[in-house]
């Protein structure tokens, strides 16, 4: 099922407010779907702090878009494995190349060049 999160018309609604990179957000939900809406916060919140320690001031729109990227990669990664195979090889081989849950085959530079590039 999917969840709508964002858009919902007015009436019994759940609210969430929560803080990421040091701004205040308030997301609407369904009722019931609070608990849910703040443990995907809470992951996306993880990322963003993550990439903020390793790369510094390089933006609230970068952090964020950085996070998403990772995040997608990691969606598109469960969806092959899900499907038997990674980047369209055979399951045996997808096993032996696909990286650590943890890590991604996104790589977004050093600190120093990511810093100083331009959007």
């Amino acid at each position: 099922m999917q969840r709508q999160i964002w858009a919902l018309p007015a009436g019994a609604m759940g609210q969430v407010s929560v803080i990421l990179n040091g701004r205040s957000y308030r997301f609407n939900c369904e009722d019931g779907e609070e608990a849910r809406l703040k443990e995907l916060v809470a992951y996306v919140k993880g990322r963003v702090d993550a990439l903020s320690r390793e790369f510094g001031s390089v933006g609230e729109e970068r952090l964020v878009l950085m996070a998403a990227i990772l995040i997608t990669d990691e969606l598109w990664d469960t969806r092959a494995e899900a499907d038997g195979s990674v980047d369209g090889g055979d399951k045996e081989t997808a096993e032996e190349e696909k990286p650590s849950p943890r890590s991604s085959r996104v790589d977004f530079g050093s600190k120093q060049r990511t810093a100083s590039s331009s959007t």
